[in-house]
């Protein structure tokens, strides 16, 4: 390295120490050297064309580490993150303070999934069809329509009024599938391609995992026009990137899609002189045929390998029915596709949808994993490949760019092997650093004794029993981290009666609106499982207290996890060290970090699982934990929030 490239490395930390810009523009920004390392090596990354993999422990201050350099680098960069949240807080929040504090003068775009702009179309169509709607819903679609005259985005997040769950909102949304193009009447003012244009033109783009991987994998969301030419991608939360890629390196078909195939034919009828009576009666088939499927799926788990659907002779008699009605209603509307826009889309759809539908049901090679879901009143079919690591390696050098994936767990005891290994990254640059929290002083840890193996039937009694002096002790200001729903729903029946403090629990109300009303309470329980454990911020003392019931292991229903095991144990690996417990680690590390979110927060950890302690592998777990002391006796606790009572 030369000194000219020594100096620029250092000059990027130094804007961000002491003495720098953010320092003295920023009145509650508060240098931290792992901060300044982070960001030199986001900067070398990005100049060299490199992998890099960057745990960052909570408090480093990752976000400002990966935008510095991005900002100073003078080259098209693509950040992505996990959820839409995080995606509008570094968009809107964080973003423009750095390129205030820099003074930069770049352009920048943030990109959501269609599924979140408003479609003028789809909406203008719900209108003339808003007769059929009912009160609360015709209500909303007049809240929208007001809104679609005043915005500028046509971003949903925009209006709270219509609650994210409402049936409204796939109605007056588009879909990959039914999007009419550049043959939209309405296209000069489409919400998405305005977005797009916009991401076209700038010098850095935020989007989502969803987004990036549907676009990068399927060329599903249609701005593959946007990432040729970045120089970077930076993936935030990038433990989740593994389970995603899965996701989208899927084919998949659901009966969702397959219904609003055949309820839009319906609709497109309604303008085409005899359409419906040639459509209707297919139509009525096909949705027919579906629930005959789903019925025939009903005495079966709720998800596993497609096997299991071959062995049941009805099923396999409704997936032939079902191939053979999506085949007839393709060509039906293949005589259709000149009458209108829609016709012709709809063709399209059901074509994609038949060819789809058979490659899964005749897929037999090694590569994939041919799996199906079942939900209350539909089902999903999958063929996923097995191993990620080559579609995921092919995918980076296809973009000559650097690769920049950060979150704050990564790594299983300071290690990365797991996650390289799952995306191919081949010998990566690698950076650990340590959260700047005082954990020694802000933190304890908490192993009760005595509790039964997991696996027992009145483990999450035990569990409770064993907690409720601990709530007592912190006066509630907990979360309740459950590794399924079952304890939890157990965990909520057994609390009701037994604490003086409001209980929040997960599946009562929408999660943004349950943490609002926790932190609002002061001294709450929320009771959460798998998506309370990460992506969940409480600063302060409402949160005192986190209480995880079991290590967690992905449950052993999962077939496509089945599947990657047997592939491991036939190349050598040992399943369960080499998959599960890293896999269960990380997740851990996700729980944990709910804790201590800020430099005054102090609480306890409760890991109530004894193979902590029983078991060899329980060392990976504490060492992948922050450095708190930790204790087996039930009086160090009382003595812990005792202290912090007396010091507020």
């Amino acid at each position: 390295m030369d000194a000219l490239e020594d100096t620029e490395s250092d000059d990027v930390g130094a804007l961000l120490g002491a003495e720098g810009p953010f320092a003295r523009e920023l009145p509650d920004f508060a240098p931290r050297l792992a901060q300044q390392a982070m960001a030199r090596a986001v900067q070398q990354a990005i100049a060299g064309r490199d992998t890099l993999i960057a745990e960052a422990g909570t408090g480093t201050g990752k976000t400002y580490a990966y935008l510095v350099p991005a900002l100073l680098s003078g080259e098209r960069v693509i950040i992505s993150t996990g959820t839409k949240a995080l995606q509008d807080q570094l968009y809107f929040r964080d973003l423009p303070k750095v390129r205030s504090v820099l003074g930069a003068r770049l352009k920048t775009a943030l990109l959501k999934g269609r599924a979140n702009y408003l479609c003028l179309y789809r909406l203008d169509q719900t209108v003339r069809d808003g007769g059929s709607l009912e009160r609360t819903q015709a209500a909303q679609l007049a809240t929208i329509r007001a809104w679609s005259a005043r915005t500028r985005r046509g971003d949903r997040m925009e209006l709270a009024e219509v609650p994210e769950e409402s049936p409204l909102w796939p109605r007056v949304t588009s879909t990959a599938e039914n999007c009419l193009g550049v043959e939209c009447p309405f296209y000069d003012d489409c919400h998405v391609f305005k977005a797009r244009r916009e991401a076209m033109e700038a010098d850095v783009v935020v989007v989502n995992h969803h987004l990036l991987f549907a676009d990068l994998a399927l060329k599903q969301e249609g701005f593959g026009e946007i990432l040729p030419g970045a120089a970077a991608f930076i993936l935030d939360e990038a433990h989740q990137i593994p389970e995603l890629a899965g996701q989208f390196f899927s084919q998949s078909l659901s009966a969702r899609q397959l219904t609003d195939m055949a309820q839009d034919t319906l609709a497109e009828c309604s303008g085409v002189t005899g359409a419906i009576g040639l459509l209707l009666e297919p139509v009525e088939a096909l949705q027919d045929a579906l629930r005959k499927l789903r019925l025939a799926m009903e005495p079966l788990p709720a998800r596993g390998a497609f096997a299991l659907l071959e062995d049941r002779a009805e099923v396999r008699a409704a997936l032939h029915e079902l191939g053979e009605l999506l085949a007839t209603l393709a060509e039906l509307l293949a005589s259709q596709a000149e009458r209108s826009r829609g016709f012709a889309n709809l063709h399209e759809r059901a074509g994609l949808f038949a060819e789809r539908l058979q490659r899964i049901v005749e897929t037999h090679g090694d590569q994939d994993v041919r799996w199906y879901e079942t939900f209350p009143r539909g089902f999903a079919l999958y063929a996923t490949p097995l191993d990620l690591a080559a579609p995921m390696r092919g995918l980076r050098e296809r973009t000559q760019a650097a690769w920049v994936h950060t979150s704050a767990t990564l790594s299983v005891a300071g290690n990365f092997d797991h996650f390289a290994r799952q995306l191919g990254l081949d010998e990566p640059q690698t950076l650990c650093l340590e959260s700047p929290f005082d954990y020694a002083r802000q933190a304890l840890c908490y192993l009760p004794s005595g509790l039964p193996d997991p696996n027992a039937r009145d483990y999450t009694d035990k569990v409770i029993d064993t907690v409720l002096p601990v709530l007592q002790a912190s006066n509630g200001r907990a979360f309740l981290l459950f590794t399924s729903h079952r304890a939890l729903r157990r965990a909520a029946e057994l609390l009701q009666d037994k604490v003086p403090w409001p209980l929040f629990v997960q599946g009562s109300a929408p999660r943004p609106r349950l943490l609002e009303e926790f932190r609002a309470s002061g001294h709450g329980v929320l009771l959460g499982a798998a998506s309370f454990w990460e992506g969940v911020d409480v600063v302060g003392e409402a949160l005192s207290l986190v209480v995880i019931d079991k290590l967690p292991f992905a449950a052993p229903d999962d077939p496509v996890l089945m599947a990657r095991l047997a592939a491991l144990e036939q190349s050598g690996i040992n399943p369960f060290m080499g998959w599960q417990v890293p896999s269960a680690v990380i997740a851990l590390k996700q729980g944990a970090g709910r804790l201590i979110r800020s430099m005054h927060d102090r609480g306890v950890l409760v890991l109530c699982d004894p193979r902590l302690t029983t078991k060899g592998y329980g060392k990976l777990f504490l060492a992948s934990v922050p450095p708190m002391p930790r204790t087996r006796e039930l009086a160090d606790v009382q003595a812990f929030f005792d202290d912090a009572g007396k010091n507020r």
